[in-house]
């Protein structure tokens, strides 16, 4: 049975297509102040009055013309037109004056509060803020882009698929982080005086992803700490002279205008000295082990930052942050936004974290990505650029395989492992390296014109007894094929390397292959069906001696 009010007439008020609340009005007004328009229709004569008439005729817009709608696809478009580009030479040749926060003018009416007063006479009594502002800069590129598969993007429909200009932004967030940076190498420049040092450092490693965190997490450290104890130092565990066969990296601090001289390498600092005295506190980033090079100062490891869940972590270690799956440079993010995320606004300072993230990620489409990645990336967006994520992305992945501009032994160092073995029968130890490369060894060997010459020298330099090349490389019918390049100071050790490879030929077949210009004491052969790096390393770790793990 329904009830008597069922019946009952609405009580809501019906709904009229109207536009008389106040909240229009900035809508229907023009640049004076004038009364609330009529509900009725509005004449053309009216429209005319308040609505500023758009010219077609844009001198920088004149390439655009009706028929490039006839292409069918975008990209054939942006290869064939010749647009004129919106930013030109001349308008844009100086630097632009930074703009500064607005000052807002304090409100004298009879109806302002007490405490308004007082809060104006505290701003008038303070010393002046100094308002945070940023500096544009045109500069002529200095690569072309046009080899890179660049995702497409409304810039490009202007300017073209690469630009010869490009607009360079510093700000303050960036020039902080670099003053931190030179003020701390000046601190262990002079020894560290009546202070701890507090190295954060990674593995082994100098991918992008570790620096990054390397790099961000000691600024977060040194900007929370309430100690002046602590003297917060990032280090980054390779030897400077290996920055430059990471293409990637070199690029990508450049691009971000960090001050690469202000950084500090592993070889540049005794951290064994600093440990003699007790005065070394170690923070382990992206691992719960110390690298094997630096086992004896393991007892200074006083947290780890973002280790893998389930790792053995030192007994010591009370402070200890798990890894939940997503970047590091996500968690170093997520904390920057927590405590101050006005200078995440930064192209450069967030382009550093992104470019890890993505990098960690596979561009946020791993398995392993999370949520929080993705939320983390797209709060980051402004330091991807104009192609956004995927373009930035594939900037990186470029440079990570582009070897135009290495040396020969910068190629070889650049994905690099050794090891010493027992004794031998001349009573040396064996030290065998293995290189990793993403060429063939037909293409390394056209790399340098005495390719022989220049890896003995890589061999001199690491006081190798013997070192070899894997490559792994797609030929032209797009299979993958596996290589390597065995290179011996002597044919009597080469001889017996390679005796004791056909005798695990189940686990590596090798197949002889004949280059012009190898030396007695190298052969080059290619690995007769799909194998791993994996392998050859463990069979060079059998060969040294080094019992399985």
């Amino acid at each position: 049975m329904r009830s008597s009010g069922a019946n009952a007439p609405s009580q809501k008020e019906p709904y009229i297509r109207s536009r008389e609340n106040p909240f229009f009005d900035g809508l229907i007004r023009s640049g004076d102040i004038r009364e609330t328009r009529p509900k009725n229709c509005v004449s053309d004569t009216d429209i005319s009055e308040d609505v500023i008439e758009l010219s077609l005729d844009n001198s920088a817009v004149s390439g655009f013309n009706s028929e490039s709608f006839d292409h069918s696809s975008s990209e054939r478009w942006l290869k064939t037109s010749k647009i004129a580009p919106f930013i030109q030479m001349g308008i844009l040749s100086e630097p632009i004056e930074p703009v500064h926060q607005k000052q807002f003018e304090y409100d004298h009416s009879p109806d302002r509060t007490p405490e308004a007063d007082e809060n104006h006479q505290a701003l008038q009594s303070s010393p002046a803020i100094p308002s945070s502002g940023k500096t544009y800069t045109v500069i002529k590129r200095k690569e072309k882009l046009s080899s890179i598969l660049l995702p497409l993007s409304a810039a490009s429909y202007y300017n073209g698929v690469s630009p010869e200009m490009e607009i360079v932004e510093s700000c303050e967030s960036i020039g902080k982080l670099n003053a931190y940076l030179k003020a701390r190498k000046d601190d262990v420049n002079a020894g560290v005086p009546g202070k701890f040092l507090h190295v954060v450092m990674g593995p082994d490693d100098a991918d992008v992803g570790t620096v990054a965190s390397i790099v961000m997490y000691s600024f977060y450290l040194n900007l929370t700490s309430e100690s002046d104890q602590l003297c917060t130092v990032p280090i980054i565990n390779i030897n400077r002279a290996n920055l430059s066969s990471n293409v990637e990296l070199k690029w990508l601090l450049d691009s971000c205008h960090i001050d690469q001289s202000s950084l500090i390498f592993s070889d540049e600092i005794d951290l064994s000295y600093y440990d003699l005295f007790g005065s070394l506190k170690i923070v382990l980033l992206k691992g719960s082990r110390i690298a094997r090079k630096q086992e004896k100062l393991k007892q200074a490891v006083v947290e780890n930052f973002y280790c893998g869940k389930g790792e053995t972590i030192y007994p010591w270690v009370k402070t200890v942050t798990t890894g939940e799956d997503c970047s590091c440079c996500t968690a170093i993010a997520d904390k920057f936004a927590s405590f101050s995320p006005e200078i995440l606004a930064s192209k450069s300072f967030s382009k550093l974290l992104l470019a890890g993230i993505l990098l960690d990620t596979a561009n946020l489409k791993d398995l392993r990505c999370t949520s929080k990645d993705k939320y983390i990336a797209s709060l980051l967006i402004n330091g991807a650029g104009r192609y956004g994520c995927s373009g930035l992305y594939q900037l990186l992945r470029y440079k990570m395989h582009d070897l135009s501009s290495l040396q020969v032994a910068d190629i070889l160092r650049k994905d690099f492992k050794k090891w010493t073995g027992q004794e031998s029968s001349d009573s040396r130890s064996v030290q065998i390296g293995m290189s990793c490369i993403g060429i063939s060894i037909g293409q390394l060997l056209s790399h340098a014109e005495n390719l022989a010459q220049e890896i003995k020298g890589f061999q001199f330099s690491e006081k190798l007894r013997a070192l070899i090349v894997v490559s792994g490389y797609y030929n032209d019918e797009k299979s993958f094929k596996r290589e390597i390049l065995i290179s011996s100071e002597s044919a009597k050790l080469l001889e017996s390397l390679l005796f004791f490879l056909d005798f695990n030929a189940s686990r590596l077949p090798l197949k002889s292959l004949h280059f012009p210009g190898l030396k007695n004491e190298m052969k080059a052969y290619e690995i007769d069906q799909i194998t791993s790096r994996k392998i050859v390393e463990h069979l060079i770790q059998e060969f040294v001696g080094i019992p399985k793990a």
